[in-house]
């Protein structure tokens, strides 16, 4: 799910259930709202300022993830930065505001709008009469039938990424003059704005050998506020400067240079001077929001000056070394050990001076944050083992504490903790809506209520590997019986009234598969006593011995859960690489709470190269985190990823995006009647209701919407953390000198429906 200005829809979205007509999905829960889409929840924070405001002139230079192999968004193997160019070079139809929705964007367009429905529907796009292409040739029918043309699939000579909308387009005509283009389709689309952004010249787009490889390392003509100057591979970066042909607002900068940084050499590069402006991890904003404050040790975080500027006990250098020195010579002390002292505290004071230096160099920075256009979720891996099976899955998503998740990742940072309630949409988005009352609140007990319905018991037991004993209640038995020197088993007679909670078969009519949910929090998050004269297992433990009728001890509802001899253990896919340590925090988090009740977690990290491809694509999981993109036209950029996979010509299952494998008949319907619908507000009551059905079949688990964090020169205007909105790039600079840019005081307050 890509949209406007966050990623072309080109890119396969990454680093990215049982049959529903048999679920009872219950009405959204929870909307006291009239608009259940709320606001955003955060503002994007870019150090707003008027252009008068802004010195012209100047170079901005960007740390971006890589230097992208193609410049053509449309290709499979277009990035994040083949989208920052775009942006900069290329003409958009519709851009993305504040609230993640798409507005015309006037450079390009006078207007664009659906001038009739029967028996066709046919959108007129009346272009901007200045709009002209870098080689002085006006925007025009030619440019949009040539894209069309290259992007329909019809012509399998394109290499392109996908071909949703324009394989609905049935033709494209010059309109009632050259500024009009009439586009007629075959058949209804409701997101016909995600249409020609970014839009190619016919020289890119009119013949497969120009598509294929003459947009993959220069834009020879373009026609946005910049220009492609070079692509430099072996200098890392991608150089942008000034179109002299652009007729809108003059750019303020003269170049924009794209360097691929890594992440974990960023700060070093904004110390060395080398960046302006750097998307950073967590970690990194805290030295930099630091930076502003007195010097500290870096070891210890106490301040190295002290009152008046005066050095700090322990920060007085070189002449406190010598003077120890001295004192220890004259005071016949031992030389060796002063010695020794004199080497710390210069090593000391050597540490201190270099943290200074480092701090003083952030100093010229601040942290611009934001929430980005994203969430990040728990996939599920539906295809095979435990996670087959719908009772498994969802309670896996019911153990889940989403609002503590969300808070352990955005709380730290003063951003709004608010667990993301849609797999479509993000708060302030039109098609929001909080449907995770399908699936039901945590609740642990209800989720040891579906493990124990799907067949997984505690204590159960696990048949031994050779070399290895028996576990579950077998050893928990075993272990008691030679502790207390009894028989090895005992006969029906002995029994003295006592079981084993989760191996005998005496209380089954008695399960009870429910829970309350007005049970106070504790008792959701343990399972534990609940007044019943009957036996039951809920609640219970493996190897726990009680009189019947009595529940087991509180703290043996979080024994291992087993099935058929085999454990309940579901192998957790991380990556390893620098950046990636929040997830990490999540999935520990994550690992505690299924271990409350009684799923074990198989826990692997494995390079961030080989992540996505070997293991998320490739179905090498049973769980994993990822994020996704939000969309500005979720019918169309959300279907591919919660379509239900379907069997291939050679055998093989197609998943398209839908790396959880799970998939139903109705969420397609869904999508695909939201997707004719011309009416919005139809069209969004149809994505809420798919919404609420892929909670109900617990594929993924949506989390937290994920942080945006930029370090930005204090003087650098109108660029920064973004948000939903589509950078203007024109705009960007830096300030006249007692100018100052306006940013957010505080994040803005939730506004989610409650």
């Amino acid at each position: 799910m890509s949209h406007v200005g966050v990623g072309p829809r080109a890119v396969m979205r990454s680093v990215a259930f049982l049959t529903a007509g048999v679920l009872a999905v219950p009405a959204l829960a929870g909307c006291t709202s009239e608009d259940p889409s709320g606001k955003p929840l955060a503002e994007q924070d870019v150090a707003a300022a008027g252009r008068a405001s802004v010195s012209d002139g100047g170079t901005l230079r960007w740390a971006v993830d890589s230097v992208p192999d193609t410049l053509n968004a449309f290709q499979s193997d277009a990035d994040a930065t083949t989208t920052r160019v775009a942006q900069a070079v290329l003409p958009s139809m519709f851009r993305m505001d504040e609230a993640g929705s798409p507005v015309r964007n006037p450079d390009y367009l006078e207007s664009a709008e659906v001038v009739d429905t029967e028996p066709k529907q046919v959108v007129v796009y009346k272009l901007n009469q200045q709009a002209v292409w870098s080689d002085g040739r006006e925007i025009g029918a030619a440019d949009f039938a040539a894209q069309w043309r290259a992007l329909s699939g019809k012509d399998s000579a394109y290499w392109t990424a996908r071909n949703a909308g324009y394989d609905r387009i049935e033709k494209i005509e010059r309109g009632a003059n050259d500024l009009e283009v009439k586009v007629t389709f075959s058949r209804p689309y409701a997101d016909w704005k995600a249409l020609f952004t970014p839009l190619y010249p016919k020289d890119v787009t009119g013949t497969p050998d120009a598509f294929n490889d003459g947009a993959r390392r220069a834009l020879k003509v373009s026609a946005g506020p910049f220009a492609v100057k070079k692509v430099d591979t072996k200098g890392d970066q991608v150089v942008l400067t000034g179109n002299p042909r652009w007729w809108g607002e003059p750019a303020k900068l003269d170049q924009i240079v794209l360097r691929a940084v890594p992440r974990d050499e960023r700060v070093s590069e904004l110390v060395a001077g080398k960046l302006d402006l750097a998307e950073i991890d967590p970690e990194t904003a805290d030295e930099v929001g630091l930076a502003a404050g007195p010097p500290r040790d870096a070891a210890t975080g106490t301040p190295l000056m002290g009152p008046g500027g005066t050095p700090a006990p322990g920060a007085q250098g070189r002449s406190a070394a010598e003077a120890l020195r001295s004192w220890a010579v004259a005071n016949g002390s031992d030389e060796e050990a002063a010695e020794e002292e004199v080497l710390a505290r210069e090593k000391r004071s050597e540490a201190e001076a270099k943290a200074r230096r480092r701090q003083q160099a952030l100093s010229g920075f601040e942290v611009r944050k934001s929430l980005e256009p994203a969430y990040t979720q728990l996939a599920l891996n539906g295809a095979d083992g435990p996670l087959a099976d719908e009772r498994v899955r969802r309670a896996v998503a019911r153990a889940l504490d989403r609002e503590k998740l969300a808070q352990a990742v955005l709380k730290p940072l003063g951003l709004p903790a608010e667990p993301v309630g849609s797999h479509l949409a993000l708060s302030g988005q039109p098609a929001y809506a909080d449907g995770s009352g399908a699936l039901g609140e945590q609740n642990a007990k209800e989720a040891r209520a579906l493990l124990a319905d799907a067949g997984w018991v505690p204590g159960g037991p696990v048949k031994k590997k050779d070399g290895e004993e028996a576990a579950g209640a077998e050893k928990d038995k075993k272990d008691k019986q030679e502790k207390d020197g009894k028989d090895e088993k005992k006969s029906e007679g002995d029994d003295d009234g006592t079981y084993i909670v989760g191996e005998d078969n005496k209380n089954e009519g008695d399960r009870n598969d429910g829970g309350d949910d007005a049970k106070d929090g504790a008792d959701r998050e343990s399972g534990e006593k609940h007044s019943s004269g009957k036996n039951t297992a809920q609640g219970g433990a493996p190897g726990a011995y009680a009189p019947k009728g009595t529940a087991a001890p509180a703290d043996a509802a979080a024994a291992p859960l087993a099935k058929d001899g085999k454990a309940l253990t579901l192998r957790f896919v991380l990556p390893s690489g620098p950046g990636s340590e929040t997830l990490r925090t999540v999935a520990d988090r994550i690992t505690d709470m299924l271990k409350e009740i009684g799923i074990g977690t198989e826990v692997t990290k494995v390079p961030d190269e080989s992540y996505f491809k070997d293991h998320i694509a490739a179905g090498e999981y049973d769980l994993a985190l990822y994020s996704w993109p939000a969309s500005a036209f979720p019918a169309t950029d959300a279907r591919p990823i919660y379509a239900k996979p379907v069997p291939a010509a050679d055998g093989s299952l197609n998943v398209a995006q839908n790396y959880t494998r799970v998939g139903t008949d109705q969420v397609d319907q869904l999508f695909d009647r939201a997707m004719t619908t011309l009416d919005q507000k139809e069209a969004r009551g149809l994505l809420r209701k798919a919404d609420s059905r892929i909670w109900a079949a617990a594929g993924s688990v949506p989390l937290y919407q994920r942080p945006q964090l930029v370090a930005a020169r204090e003087n650098l205007a109108n660029a920064g953390a973004f948000g939903f909105e589509t950078p203007v790039y024109e705009d960007m600079g830096f300030l006249k000198k007692g100018a100052q840019g306006s940013r957010p005081s505080a994040p803005a307050p939730s506004s989610s429906p409650s």
